[in-house]
């Protein structure tokens, strides 16, 4: 199963990052433009949402059976000095979790608000802020810190 779902972890990452640039860009252009909030920027909203909350879920099943995890779980004292060991251990879970409560928490109150383009700047600053935390909490191909390929092969 991990030889499965890692992979698509990786490939459901492209899908989440370009969703909320997608429902970003929107907002933000909603905003500036004092637009009314469409039909089409709701079901956007609600899409890069659920995509975000599916990549969550298959994250934490990963986390459970993760051998870097099992590892950092099983030796923390040596697993919270090692920088690769801890990111997947601690530091990734951690901010990917405080991001999808941003954006859901986001999703709802725009969801319960009224007035239209105080959705799309609820919209715009908390996706932002969301898509930052993911943004630095990815183990980007590029990475000095913790680098991983940008596209795993099946």
């Amino acid at each position: 199963m991990y030889q499965i779902l890692l992979p698509l972890h990786s490939l459901v990452r492209w899908l989440v990052v370009v969703s909320l640039l997608f429902a970003i860009f929107r907002a933000y252009r909603g905003k500036f433009r004092k637009q009314d909030f469409s039909a089409f920027d709701n079901t956007l909203m609600l899409i890069a949402v659920k995509i975000l909350q599916v990549q969550f879920c298959i994250g934490v099943i990963l986390y459970f059976i993760s051998p870097i995890v099992r590892y950092f779980l099983n030796n923390f004292k040596t697993g919270v000095h090692l920088r690769e060991i801890r990111f997947f251990g601690m530091e990734h879970i951690t901010m990917m979790t405080i991001a999808v409560f941003i954006i859901s928490i986001a999703s709802e109150k725009v969801s319960k608000t009224q007035d239209a383009r105080q959705k799309y700047r609820i919209m715009a600053l908390w996706f932002t802020i969301g898509l930052i935390v993911i943004l630095s909490s990815i183990p980007w191909s590029f990475s000095p810190l913790t680098s991983r390929p940008a596209f795993r092969p099946f």
